[in-house]
């Protein structure tokens, strides 16, 4: 039995979703030992000096739009990361699971902006049931008034800036779509890398000249594990499957696979920080499990209808 192009692209996002998943919680530990702006520069530095040596060949014969649409979608992961990051300094991590995850509703608008692709009714229904999933699972409260009525509550400067951090992100998921017959994956996925790694490192030193918070780095195990977590993983392999094969669905199921991150972000707190989920957190799971199940479901029902006219 031959497995579809469009089944192995979802589970490589599925898979990226996971990986990406745990990064919340190791990055909000690593950064008692360093700067938040230091710590995104080391992390593509290690990136991109990994992926340089394999893909270099992808950069001759690129053409100028290319490389302005290469470094164009590099900034947005840029700017992505460090605003996530920098947000994570004053944020909780389920927090910023739950803001990032957002995006999901940014991005079916920006599509339709973007590439006058309109979202189906099973994508508006999904993206409903993952929004309500998102919100039940980021509460701390007890009861349903307890969840609505922390809604923009406490809503720090963490937040704020994470709340742009995944409008960027759903700007990522659609430019990515967009550019990406016109380029070799691999030239993409070299091209971001070096581009954040550059960008940041200008911010690095940049930041605490402006009256930002200035240079640290303890260079403890638990930040060398996570620095190697999200640069390999994180980065260049999470990196290297998005850029191939994201294009092969839309920007909007692409965003319904990643919005299931919050849920695994909620299981690495579990396992590592011995967070225990409340009936809130395994309601918000479901439904989001639900709102990607729905999604399948009805794509699967479009294809047999086609397949019978």
């Amino acid at each position: 039995m031959k497995i579809s192009r469009t089944r192995i692209a979802e589970s490589a996002l599925f898979f990226n979703t996971v990986i990406w998943g745990g990064t919340f919680v190791l990055i909000k530990s690593a950064l008692t030992d360093s700067s938040p702006m230091l710590f995104v520069t080391v992390r593509f530095a290690i990136a991109t000096a990994v992926l340089l040596p394999l893909m270099y060949k992808s950069l001759l014969n690129v053409s100028k739009r290319q490389i302005i649409q290469g470094i164009t979608l590099g900034f947005l992961l840029y700017l992505g990361f460090i605003l996530q990051t920098v947000g994570l300094t004053t944020t909780t991590a389920t927090k910023s699971a739950f803001i990032t995850g957002t995006f999901v509703l940014f991005t079916p608008i920006l599509e339709m902006i973007m590439e006058r692709r309109k979202p189906t009714t099973a994508n508006v229904i999904s993206i409903f049931l993952v929004v309500t999933g998102l919100t039940f699972l980021s509460s701390g409260g007890e009861t349903v008034y307890d969840v609505f009525n922390e809604i923009g509550s406490d809503f720090s400067t963490g937040d704020f800036l994470t709340l742009i951090c995944a409008f960027t992100f759903a700007l990522y998921i659609v430019y990515l779509d967009k550019i990406s017959s016109e380029n070799d994956h691999r030239f993409l996925t070299l091209t971001q890398v070096g581009t954040t790694f550059v960008l940041a490192g200008i911010s690095t030193l940049v930041f605490p000249a402006a009256g930002g918070e200035e240079i640290r780095l303890n260079l403890t195990n638990n930040l060398v594990f996570v620095l190697l977590y999200t640069s390999l993983l994180a980065t260049v392999l999470n990196l290297f499957l998005t850029t191939k094969y994201q294009p092969v669905v839309t920007p909007t199921k692409a965003g319904l696979i990643f919005s299931m991150e919050p849920i695994f972000a909620a299981v690495f707190a579990f396992m590592i920080l011995n967070e225990r989920p409340t009936m809130f957190v395994l309601t918000g799971a479901l439904l989001i499990f639900s709102g990607v199940i729905i999604s399948e479901i009805c794509k699967s029902a479009d294809k047999k209808e086609i397949r019978r006219e």
